[in-house]
């Protein structure tokens, strides 16, 4: 297996509890390639941060738990995908765009890549729920930037609810860029909570031009709530390590997908 950074190894063990409703500890050694030490210490620390229930042999799901990854640990994950990802998202924009983002880690790092001079001339209006983006845009020369108001939520570090959804009612964007934490043929894009997916959807359907921003960990990964299925985006742009008969069966959809 292709080498993980324990927090990426934790996540993986995270999400494989959620799906298969168990693990063990002898078929997770097997299939990451680390000693039986390492693995419990990744049980362990799951278990302290309420990611799942330490049981004899392996590990359980907490009943009635759907918790994913938050703001902050997804961060960490896959960076240097996200990266990739995030420059050539960037290089999309025009002056005189008016964007929408959503509180995606990835969509981070497309507001990251903005081209200087971009930021310092007011040539883009940018609009956001998301806390991390909008601390990243403050930092520019001049900024346009709209912050939705609405429900806090610490896990997301983003807006959400009726106030948000009613101030994206009343605006229209050139483009959205989303991030997602799965993306299957059959579910579409998903997330983990019911009011995070209510914003992703109304900025989809107040935009012109809809591209998703995923690394490939997230691509044949179901979620817990859809958000729109696979024909809603104009573009998908993933890293190299994408499944290729899902890419080419996404780009029979009628998607761009731009594998970076």
């Amino acid at each position: 297996m292709e080498d993980l950074s324990a927090a990426e190894r934790r996540s993986q063990i995270a999400q494989k509890v959620l799906e298969n409703g168990e693990v063990f500890v002898a078929e997770l050694v097997h299939q990451f390639q680390v000693t039986e030490t390492s693995i419990r210490r990744d049980l362990t620390l799951l278990e302290i941060s309420g990611r799942l229930k330490r049981v004899h042999g392996g590990a359980i799901p907490i009943p009635g738990s759907t918790r994913t990854d938050s703001f902050s640990e997804k961060k960490e994950l896959h960076i240097k995908a996200k990266e990739r990802i995030g420059k050539v998202a960037a290089a999309m924009i025009k002056p005189k765009d008016i964007l929408l983002l959503d509180s995606g880690t990835t969509t981070l790092q497309v507001i990251r890549h903005v081209p200087s001079a971009l930021r310092s001339s007011n040539l883009i209006s940018l609009v956001t729920n998301s806390q991390p983006i909008a601390q990243e845009v403050l930092t520019w020369p001049s900024p346009n930037l709209t912050i939705l108001g609405g429900l806090y939520l610490p896990d997301y570090q983003a807006t959400v609810g009726p106030q948000t959804l009613a101030q994206l009612q009343e605006m229209m964007a050139d483009k959205v860029f989303l991030g997602t934490d799965g993306l299957t043929l059959g579910s579409g894009a998903t997330t983990a909570n019911v009011f995070m997916a209510e914003v992703d959807r109304m900025m989809v359907e107040r935009s012109r031009q809809v591209i998703l921003v995923t690394d490939s960990s997230k691509i044949g990964r179901v979620g817990f709530v859809p958000v729109k299925p696979v024909s809603a985006f104009h573009v998908l742009i993933t890293d190299t390590n994408a499944p290729p008969d899902m890419v080419q069966s996404i780009r029979d959809m009628g998607v761009e997908v731009i594998l970076v």
